[in-house]
């Protein structure tokens, strides 16, 4: 099963678990990959233009998205995970050691299913 869909199928289960972490973590990184598979818009696409000459039915304003590889997921998964180490080594004082903490929990919980963990392991459970 790919990670996506491990997340994916985690997620309800971290939410009834009640782990704020895991929620948290797994809900922003389904969002980073869901905002990694958006089309940037062409700088010639039209803005805006007469309601007449806009498109009708359903999809039609669907715009097409792009298929991220389970290489390109791995990367996007590594980066949230990253991200949240880092700012948690930037939170040193004592005042911050509570978010530093749950940063970590957060990072920790993304590396397990970047391991290749079960979704058991990745909720620490």
């Amino acid at each position: 099963m790919s990670v996506r869909l491990r997340m994916r199928d985690a997620l309800p289960e971290a939410m009834r678990a009640r782990d704020k972490a895991a929620v948290s973590a797994l809900r922003s990184t389904l969002a980073a990959l869901d905002n990694a598979e958006a089309v940037p818009l062409a700088d010639t696409a039209p803005r805006a233009g007469a309601l007449e000459a806009s498109p009708v039915g359903a999809g039609a304003t669907e715009a097409a998205r792009r298929e991220l590889s389970e290489r390109d997921v791995l990367h996007v998964v590594r980066a949230e995970a990253d991200e949240r180490l880092a700012a948690a080594d930037h939170l040193t004082t004592p005042a911050h050691a509570d978010r530093a903490a749950r940063l970590r929990a957060e990072a920790a919980v993304l590396l397990r299913f970047l391991d290749g963990g079960t979704d058991e392991d990745a909720l620490g459970t």
